[in-house]
């Protein structure tokens, strides 16, 4: 089963993406800021990570920053949802694992199954 981890600080909005990604057959985990983020990374490698992209107290630049210094963990795609998806462009960001960007302020909810899908 594919492994994913969301980083998301809103809880709704976590719920909702964790819901999607379960039903469409995922294994998902979940972290609620960078720092369990990493600590559910050192766990458990996830094959795909969906993240926020204004995260409580950092960002999710600092933290793809970081996974990127790692042999196993810059391997790993990344999924970007973001409300500021308009003033950002994948390729710019491709450096740092994200392969996808959702613009939180319109999609759907199962936008993030078909971004991860294509990830993986």
């Amino acid at each position: 089963m594919t492994n994913i981890l969301v980083v998301e600080d809103d809880a709704w909005m976590a719920e909702g993406l964790v819901s999607q990604l379960e039903q469409a057959g995922f294994d998902v985990a979940y972290a609620a800021h960078a720092q369990a983020a990493v600590t559910r990374i050192d766990e458990h490698l996830p094959d795909g990570i969906v993240i926020d992209m204004m995260l409580t107290g950092t960002t999710a630049i600092a933290l793809l920053h970081e996974l990127q210094s790692y042999a196993d963990t810059r391997i790993i795609p990344v999924v970007l949802c973001t409300s500021i998806a308009e003033s950002l462009d994948v390729e710019t960001l491709r450096p740092y694992g994200v392969r996808r960007l959702l613009d939180k302020t319109t999609m759907k909810p199962d936008d993030v199954v078909v971004a991860t899908k294509a990830i993986i």
